[in-house]
């Protein structure tokens, strides 16, 4: 995917996970120095003799911190999880297909303990600084993912969506980040949130990169994006909730990407969606993910809550107060909703809408409870709605004083054209 030596590549990455004066100690929690430096080298000479194993051979990645690498325990940033894992028996489903298209993995990265908050915040092993300003958190709860792609540690982060866990720090860092259909990307060997909403996405800078790693985790063919033109294209705007307490660089951002897309010929239209009012009533009874976030934890939240991250505790407590039966009824009502949602988008080529309400807040500031609560409903808000109406979207990032995302989404499945739409919403925006 680029031109100069993996292995030269490799070792300009290296450098910055180590630079004393950056984030690297908070973002990347395991370092494979000596295996990405063989596996570049071994990318090299394939190179050389014309042998390379495709167009992602040799490229720099880093993981999440809940994929499964043989040999070592997953800690999914927990420290429970560090001491008491047993180490994996074998690599995630995706670290196996990356690594047989060639891929060098430097690091593992940080993340929310559990997966379980978009702010992004890890009591047990630091919160990396946002890359626009490092007094602000990253988002989460793929929180090291960005800063190791915006700061040089990685050319491609692979993370985690459940509710936006790809996408939030993809916006609030300046990012790209893919949330692909859920179904499209194995989820086996990557510690579990929420069995249901799980799915598997890339963070990079350009939508490309994004597509490219997004194939080789589906194991499909890597392809260039083909040029769609915008004229003619159908766009809607969803109004109500997704717009609702828009901070001023949000909503500024955002009204000028939709301009510029009008101007460009796209058919911009403003598109109610009572649907979301049906998802609000479903959630009333709890989320889904609470629930099975409850299942998977209810032992280690017996034995041991007071070494889970508060936060992350608080939100789990509250799935176990969950009824069985109210999770039969949600599971059964978001099964008809995602396929009136289906049915409703059918005639629009995608669907808009800003990807966190608000802009990074502090670490100070979030280190309030009440206040992190505040903030990480903020900006889960609009992209727990993709992962609940099983649909596929992208974040890329606008112009703006802080980090701005614009999210575009589409229909369960059509992850392809969504991406090619997403490479010329790219073109014209701007980097």
């Amino acid at each position: 995917m680029a031109q100069t030596s993996s292995r030269d590549r490799l070792e300009q990455a290296l450098a910055r996970i180590a630079d004393p004066k950056g984030e690297g100690v908070r973002a990347c929690l395991t370092v494979y120095a000596a295996k990405a430096r063989a596996a570049a080298d071994a990318a090299d000479a394939r190179a050389k003799r014309g042998a390379a194993l495709g167009p992602f051979d040799g490229t720099i990645l880093s993981i999440k911190d809940l994929f499964d690498v043989a040999g070592e325990p997953t800690r999914a940033g927990s420290k429970i999880l560090a001491e008491e894992a047993a180490p994996a028996k074998a690599d995630a489903a995706i670290v196996r297909r990356l690594r047989e298209a060639g891929a060098v993995i430097v690091a593992k990265t940080n993340m929310t303990e559990f997966a379980f908050s978009g702010i992004g915040a890890n009591p047990h092993f630091g919160t990396p600084g946002n890359p626009r300003d490092r007094s602000r958190v990253p988002g989460g709860s793929s929180a090291g993912a960005p800063v190791a792609v915006a700061d040089g540690m990685c050319e491609i982060a692979i993370g985690t969506d459940t509710g936006g866990s790809v996408r939030i720090p993809a916006s609030l860092c300046g990012v790209v980040g893919f949330k692909p259909s859920k179904q499209r990307v194995p989820t086996d060997g990557a510690f579990a949130l929420s069995y249901t909403l799980d799915s598997v996405g890339p963070l990079a800078k350009s939508v490309a990169a994004c597509a490219a790693a997004d194939a080789v985790m589906a194991g499909e063919a890597i392809l260039l994006l083909e040029p769609i033109a915008l004229g003619g294209l159908h766009f809607g705007v969803a109004e109500g909730l997704p717009l609702d307490r828009l901070d001023d660089t949000v909503a500024a951002a955002f009204a000028l990407a939709v301009k510029r897309l009008d101007d460009a010929g796209v058919r911009v239209t403003h598109e109610t969606l009572p649907l979301f009012e049906d998802m609000g009533a479903v959630n009333a009874k709890g989320g889904v993910s609470p629930y099975e976030a409850c299942e998977i934890h209810r032992d280690r939240m017996a034995r041991r809550s007071a070494d889970i991250d508060p936060n992350v505790r608080a939100r789990i407590a509250r799935g176990c107060e969950i009824s069985p039966a109210d999770y039969a009824d949600m599971v059964r009502e978001r099964k008809r909703l995602v396929q009136a949602m289906d049915a409703r988008l059918a005639t629009l080529d995608a669907l808009l809408m800003p990807t966190t309400s608000i802009v990074a807040p502090t670490i100070a500031e979030v280190a309030d409870t009440k206040v992190f609560a505040a903030r990480n409903a903020a900006v889960l808000r609009n992209t727990a709605i993709i992962n609940f109406f099983d649909l596929c979207a992208i974040s890329l990032p606008l112009p703006a004083q802080l980090p701005v995302g614009l999210m575009v989404i589409g229909r369960n499945g059509h992850d392809h054209r969504l991406l090619r739409i997403a490479a010329a919403v790219e073109t014209l925006l701007g980097r």
